[in-house]
């Protein structure tokens, strides 16, 4: 459980850290149109700090961890969201910076952050799985 505490605590920060980011960023560079760089912010808050709290809560309840599965669903979330984020801080600061970049170089950003997405997507079938698991576990004590 301190794993999963402790999880949800770095993301709360990182969350935190990107909101002061985009506001900072965008007035030092004069920027005020639209950017990516304003989603990163709950992006990580929820998909990080607010989902790693409703986890620590079902493992309290359902022992999710007791689950063989359950850390491959915790390092490919993890991947999968930082990789997400990542590319979401890439592409906005190229935003902000209005900084020309090629077709090529666009659609490789583009596809690393659906890529991350994926990966966020087979973790949340991975997790479903484990909590029907431990759920169906529960009901049988």
């Amino acid at each position: 459980m301190k794993r999963i505490a402790k999880l949800s605590f770095f993301y709360s920060m990182l969350g935190l850290f990107l909101g002061a980011f985009y506001r900072e960023f965008t007035k030092i560079n004069g920027f005020t149109g639209k950017t990516v760089l304003s989603g990163l912010h709950p992006h990580v808050l929820v998909l990080g700090a607010f989902f790693f709290l409703i986890v620590l809560l079902l493992e309290k309840l359902f022992e999710l961890t007791k689950n063989k599965n359950f850390n491959k669903f915790f390092i490919t979330y993890n991947i999968g969201l930082l990789l997400t984020v990542i590319m979401m801080a890439i592409r906005g600061c190229i935003e902000v910076l209005n900084i020309g970049i090629s077709n090529t170089i666009d659609s490789s950003i583009s596809g690393m952050a659906g890529l991350g997405h994926i990966i966020i997507t087979i973790a949340y079938i991975l997790f479903f799985l484990i909590l029907h698991n431990r759920v169906n576990y529960a009901d049988k004590k």
